[in-house]
């Protein structure tokens, strides 16, 4: 019996299953889904609709995804970004109305009522958010996007979509020192190990699988440890970490539980009595 396609990226259920999988997988109903946007900040995606299951992934404003099913308060969706699979809230989709023109490219900022660093903050925002810049304005000589309903964000934490933004993907993991380890996470919020490698290379214009396992076996190409320089990946089995010169990585990790730098050498021994040597080592 063949092996089934990867659950995480191909979305099939007995009853269900996206059309490009006909002939592929057995099920009563297929459909191409239909178009929807990440409506908030983050959004935990799960492989069961169950809020008890851990988080595989995130989300982040202004992505898009195609929405398979919705029911019980949940919608099965699949990321266009990365092709990832799972069920989110149904409350945090909406149709595709407007679209975004801005990414924030800070960590964190924050959204205020109004175009004023005093005024109230509506929400806070991770790198990687898209949004919709409809005017700007300056007060006392900060310069803030406006968006829908007259709200506003800082202009300098954002930068025009389609445009190159940073070159070096190293640069970007390094903006995140300190910020919380979390298991699936992918924001400036929390963030797990390969989901620092994929928002980092994402905020550069690169393009990386999710999950350790699919980036150590199609990021870039296979080297030894002693080629290892800037920018280069260390694996381990379930984990991954950047080097940030030939004998430093940076790295989302659960022992520091935040994104710390470490030796590799140090890291290699610490590690090894756990998860045994690394894997591999792979330049992007």
């Amino acid at each position: 019996m063949p092996d089934l396609p990867d659950r995480r990226l191909n979305a099939y259920r007995p009853d269900l299953a996206e059309e490009r999988l006909r002939g592929i997988v057995e099920a009563a109903n297929y459909v191409s889904g239909s178009p929807g946007i990440i409506s908030a900040p983050v959004v935990q995606m799960r492989a069961r609709p169950e809020l008890e299951c851990g988080t595989d992934t995130e989300l982040l404003l202004g992505e898009t995804v195609h929405v398979f099913d919705s029911a019980g308060g949940w919608a099965w969706v699949k990321a266009d970004f990365d092709s990832y699979v799972g069920y989110v809230p149904d409350y945090a989709i909406s149709p595709v109305v407007h679209s975004r023109t801005h990414i924030v490219t800070a960590p964190r900022t924050f959204v205020y009522s109004g175009p004023d660093l005093k005024f109230p903050t509506v929400q806070a925002l991770s790198m990687g958010n898209r949004i919709a810049v409809i005017d700007e304005r300056e007060t006392r000589g900060t310069r803030y996007f406006l968006l829908e309903g007259g709200q506003a964000v800082i202009a300098n934490h954002c930068a025009e979509l389609g445009k190159p933004l940073f070159g070096d993907y190293v640069s970007v993991a390094a903006r995140f020192l300190e910020t919380p380890y979390l298991w699936g996470g992918r924001s400036g919020f929390g963030i797990d190990c390969s989901g620092l490698i994929q928002l980092s290379m994402m905020m550069t214009g690169k393009t990386a699988p999710r999950d350790t396992d699919m980036q150590a076996k199609e990021l870039g190409t296979a080297i030894a440890r002693d080629e290892l320089r800037r920018g280069d990946l260390v694996f381990w089995k379930g984990h991954v970490a950047i080097m940030l010169d030939e004998r430093t990585l940076l790295h989302a990790n659960g022992h520091t539980m935040n994104v710390a730098l470490e030796g590799l050498d140090d890291a290699i021994a610490r590690i090894g009595w756990l998860y045994d040597q690394p894997t591999g080592y792979r330049r992007p």
